[in-house]
C-alpha cells in the first residue's frame, strides 16, 4: 500500500509502517505500564493500586520500581477505588487498575460517590475492554464502560489508539488533578502513532484529510478506520479520519469543522453505540451542526468467545464493515 493513496496529515507524524503488512503490533496496555513508570519517576506522590492483576494490567513495572508506593488490594474492586479516593484525599495521586468488566463494571457506584462526587484525583484504568478480549467471553468483554464513565460528573474519559498514545495519555493524566478513566485493550494492536505525534487531553486529531465523509474513531479501531479510508479512496470516496482519543471532554470543534466539510459522519468504537463515542458526537452535532450521524459499534448485544478478527467481523466493527457502511451512506440522496 502507498501513503500517496490518501491525504495523510503530515503534522500527525504517523508511523512510516502505517499501511505496511509488517506494521508493529503492541498491546496498548503496555504503553500504560511504561507511562506509569515514567510518571512515577517524576512525581513521588503517585501511588498505584491493583485488584490482583498487576501483570495483566501492566502495573508490574511500577510495582517493581516502587514497591513502597504500591498496594495490592486483592479481588475487591469496590475497595480498590474507595482506598484510592482516601489516598487522594490526603494528597496522593492514585492510579487504580483492574479489568474494565470489574472496574468500572462492578464498582461504578463507589466511583460515583467516593471519587466523582468529591472530585478526587483518582485515575481509573480499565484494561481488557471490548470484544477483543477474545476467548474470555461475554462476562469479561466490557462494552458499556464508555457510556458508564462519560455520564459521571467531573470524569475525563480517554480511549487511546495505540500503545504510544496510551503512554502519552498516562503521563498527561499524571499531571492533572481530577478523576479520569483510561480504557485499554488486551490484544496486540497496530502502532500507528510515533513519539513525535501530538497528543493532548481534550484534543481530537485529524489523521487523514477528506471531503466526502468523516470517520470519527477511538481505540484500536482507529487503525480499522484508516484501512477503510485507504480502500475507499480506490472507489473515489474521500474519507476524513479523526482519532478521538478523548471522549470527554469531547473536541466538538474539530468534529464540527470536519462535518461542515463532509456533511456526513460515521463514529467507530469497540463498545455499545448507546451512550458511547457515537452518543457523544451525536449530542454535539445535534445542537451545533446537525448532520446525519451513523454509528459503527456494538449494536445492543453482549460479547462471546472467539478470536479478535472473528469477533470484529461478527460485530461489524472492522474495516470491511466500515467500508460497507460508508458505501451505503454515500448512495443515499
Amino acid at each position: 500500500m502507498s501513503k500517496d493513496s490518501i491525504h495523510i496529515n503530515t503534522h500527525q507524524k504517523l508511523s512510516s509502517e502505517l499501511f505496511s503488512d509488517e506494521i508493529t503490533l503492541v498491546p496498548n496496555r503496555m504503553g500504560f505500564g511504561e507511562g506509569l513508570l515514567a510518571a512515577g519517576k517524576l512525581d513521588e506522590s503517585i501511588v498505584a493500586l491493583c485488584a490482583d492483576l498487576t501483570e495483566s494490567t501492566q502495573m508490574e513495572l511500577f510495582k517493581e520500581a516502587f514497591p513502597e508506593r504500591f498496594i495490592e488490594i486483592g479481588v475487591a474492586e469496590q475497595n480498590l477505588v474507595t482506598v484510592g479516593s482516601g489516598l487522594a484525599a490526603v494528597g496522593k495521586k492514585p492510579f487504580v487498575t483492574s479489568y474494565a468488566g470489574f472496574s468500572p463494571g462492578r464498582n461504578w457506584e463507589q466511583i460515583r460517590t467516593t471519587i466523582c462526587l468529591n472530585n478526587r484525583n483518582v485515575k481509573i484504568i480499565g484494561s481488557h475492554a471490548g470484544v477483543s478480549v477474545g476467548p474470555d467471553g461475554a462476562t469479561h468483554q466490557m462494552l458499556e464502560d464508555i457510556a458508564l464513565m462519560r455520564v459521571l460528573s467531573n470524569m475525563t474519559v480517554i480511549v487511546p489508539a495505540d500503545s504510544i498514545e496510551a503512554r502519552k495519555a498516562t503521563m498527561a493524566l499524571a499531571k492533572t488533578d481530577s478523576p479520569a478513566y483510561l480504557r485499554l485493550a488486551r490484544e496486540k494492536t497496530a502502532v500507528i502513532t510515533t513519539d513525535e505525534s501530538p497528543f493532548e487531553i481534550g484534543k481530537a486529531q485529524v489523521l487523514v484529510e477528506g471531503h466526502d465523509i468523516t470517520l470519527v474513531a477511538c481505540g484500536p479501531l482507529v487503525y480499522e478506520a484508516l484501512k477503510a479510508a485507504h480502500e475507499l479512496h480506490k472507489h473515489h470516496i474521500s474519507a476524513e479520519v479523526i482519532n478521538c482519543a478523548t471522549i470527554k471532554p469531547l473536541d466538538s470543534t474539530t468534529i464540527i469543522e470536519s462535518a461542515k466539510k463532509t456533511k456526513r459522519v460515521v463514529t467507530i468504537e469497540e463498545a455499545q453505540i448507546a451512550g458511547g463515542l457515537g452518543g457523544a458526537v451525536s449530542e454535539a452535532l445535534s445542537t451545533q451542526y446537525a448532520v446525519p450521524v451513523y454509528r459503527v459499534g456494538i449494536q445492543d448485544r453482549f460479547g462471546q468467545s472467539g478470536t479478535v478478527s472473528q469477533l470484529w467481523q461478527e460485530y461489524e466493527v472492522d474495516s470491511e464493515a466500515i467500508i460497507k457502511t460508508v458505501k451505503e451512506i454515500i448512495k443515499k440522496p
